[in-house]
């Protein structure tokens, strides 16, 4: 199995003949730019794409890579509502909650429900986001708290997928739910957000450590820290060694990836 991550939550998983993206999203206004995280060569001959949550670094270009791919899109229910007698997603480039996408082939799924899709079974997972906080170098510009109304957040969800063997988790952007997840049963790779610790819109490093005791997995691959936003090459900061080390100590493995990199898992 290959590993490679792009920042944010952006992962692509290669394993037999499965090509899986995870948040396909995009630079969040790191100096006006809204490039791709995921790289444009690496779109043809993905097989499945997972989308966490609707903000723009996780989902902005999932449209796009499905088009370029054929993939199913998979998703929480809540990202798909009924408009006018059509099945539209949320608009990943739109203002707001406009549901205004269409997607050629997608499977949605809600928490605790399991599904199978090409090959690959997929369970829903308990995730909730946190209120977003806006900043321009020390200054805290707004905070925006996920609601009904509210697109920061929406359709958040983990995913433990299973396919040839392999048994994957990824928990998007969420704040620790450990009773939850401590049925999940020792997944071959956990990747899990560290971020939090400044702007609570996710785990922190000792919450994620928390996680890691609870889902007891062989590898774990922190992300979702330190990340480019708006004016910051470090949004999201986190101590990356320290957990790193905490991880180690506890009993587990643990590998950091800058963007771009990739490590096989045998």
């Amino acid at each position: 199995m290959k590993i490679s991550f792009y920042g944010y939550n952006a992962f692509i998983i290669e394993a037999g003949d499965k090509k899986i993206a995870i948040d396909p999203g995009a630079l969040f206004l790191y100096f006006f730019r809204m490039t791709t995280v995921i790289p444009k060569e690496q779109w043809p001959g993905i097989t499945h794409i997972f989308v966490t949550h609707g903000d723009p670094d996780h989902y902005w270009h999932a449209d796009r890579v499905a088009k370029a791919s054929g993939a199913p899109v998979i998703m929480n229910h809540t990202m798909i509502r009924d408009i006018n007698g059509k099945s539209l997603a949320l608009g990943p480039r739109s203002k707001g909650l406009a549901f205004t996408a269409e997607f050629d082939r997608y499977v949605t799924l809600g928490v605790d429900e399991k599904v199978d899709i090409d090959g690959v079974s997929v369970t829903g997972l308990k995730a909730t986001h946190g209120p977003l906080t806006l900043k321009i170098g020390p200054f805290r510009v707004m905070t925006v708290t996920p609601g009904p109304e509210e697109r920061v957040g929406w359709g958040a969800i983990g995913f433990h997928m299973q396919f040839d063997g392999i048994s994957i988790v990824n928990l998007g952007d969420t704040f620790l739910h450990a009773e939850e997840w401590s049925q999940i049963g020792s997944p071959d790779l956990l990747m899990i957000p560290i971020g939090g610790r400044e702007i609570r819109n996710t785990m922190d490093e000792a919450d994620a450590l928390e996680a890691v005791k609870v889902i007891k997995p062989r590898l774990v691959i922190p992300c979702h820290y330190n990340c480019l936003g708006l004016f910051s090459r470090k949004y999201n900061p986190a101590d990356d060694a320290w957990f790193k080390n905490s991880v180690i100590e506890a009993g587990y493995r643990c590998e950091i990836l800058q963007v771009g990199q990739s490590l096989s898992l045998n």
